[in-house]
């Protein structure tokens, strides 16, 4: 009876098809399927006040075998005051499927205890912060085997904001920030996204200092030498309107900038409405047209 027992020990302990030599840990995958597996971390990119901001990082070992990669830096949506980079999860796993190192920021949100706006909390923060994480990012290129002048940040809908914001304002920087590292990216990527913060919602977000809201708004910050720009938008987009990224284009091209536009009839914010692949972001059709914008400016092959 104790063999029998030994010998059930044995057979749970280590499953069938799995080999085993005595060091090295259970290996049940092939070699080309551990290439192609996304591995998924999280560190802290920032420390102010009491809060540790994290960021998610998501790559292949086929990609960390190579140098130079192109990585892309993405920002949630909420209108600043909700989302998670959860959000995110699934881009940044596709991406890091094609090779890119992809990574999905969490920053400071203008809500307390479920109440809006956050005391000390605002617009003005979510992008000093996510200044912050293009810099960290970039500051940390050679250990994550990124290129730093391949560097992509994209964003929904506020999130589109702040992703402007690491190229388009230079007022706001975090005290703790090495200034001689640029924020700014080299080619952005945005979905439904806010480029005129001139509203209602922000105004009430920046509450006593609703003064600098033209300070913050893309729309308002245009200037030549921009990176290049990619930017998808539902023609009954009801929270983002259609015209201020239509206004927001002549202005670029006026500068003499990169924008490329595209719209979708009928379609309202979350573009990806009914697809909850994506967080209703978008869908695989908006992502080969993104893919298309990358390989146009080298940042994926």
């Amino acid at each position: 009876m104790k063999y029998l027992l030994l010998i059930l020990f044995i057979c749970s302990t280590f499953p069938p098809h799995a080999s085993y030599d005595g060091e090295k840990s259970i290996q049940t995958t092939t070699q080309a399927e551990a290439k192609e597996q996304v591995i998924h971390i999280q560190e802290v990119y920032k420390t102010v006040d009491t809060f540790k901001l994290r960021i998610d990082i998501f790559y292949t070992k086929q990609s960390f075998g190579k140098e130079k990669n192109t990585a892309i830096v993405f920002f949630h949506g909420g209108g600043w005051a909700f989302g998670s980079p959860s959000e995110f999860f699934t881009t940044c796993e596709r991406y890091a499927k094609l090779g890119i190192v992809t990574f999905s920021v969490g920053y400071r949100l203008s809500v307390d205890n479920g109440i809006t706006p956050s005391k000390t909390i605002s617009p003005i923060e979510c992008l000093m912060d996510a200044k912050s994480a293009m810099r960290w990012v970039r500051a940390n290129a050679i250990k994550f085997h990124i290129d730093p002048d391949k560097l992509v940040a994209a964003g929904q809908s506020a999130g589109g904001q702040l992703a402007l914001s690491t190229a388009m304002i230079d007022d706001y920087n975090e005290k703790s920030d090495d200034l001689k590292i640029s924020s700014c990216p080299n080619a952005i990527l945005l979905f439904s996204a806010c480029v005129n913060t001139v509203e209602g919602w922000c105004d009430r977000l920046l509450d006593n200092r609703r003064a600098k809201i033209w300070s913050i708004s893309p729309t308002h910050n245009i200037r030549s030498g921009l990176p290049p720009m990619i930017e998808f938008h539902g023609t009954d987009d009801e929270q983002v309107p259609i015209w201020t990224v239509q206004f927001f284009e002549t202005s670029m091209k006026k500068e003499g900038n990169y924008f490329e536009q595209h719209t979708f009839k009928g379609r309202k914010h979350y573009l990806g409405d009914g697809n909850s692949k994506y967080s209703r972001y978008f869908d695989d059709e908006i992502l080969k047209v993104t893919d298309d914008f990358l390989r146009k400016f080298n940042l994926l092959k």
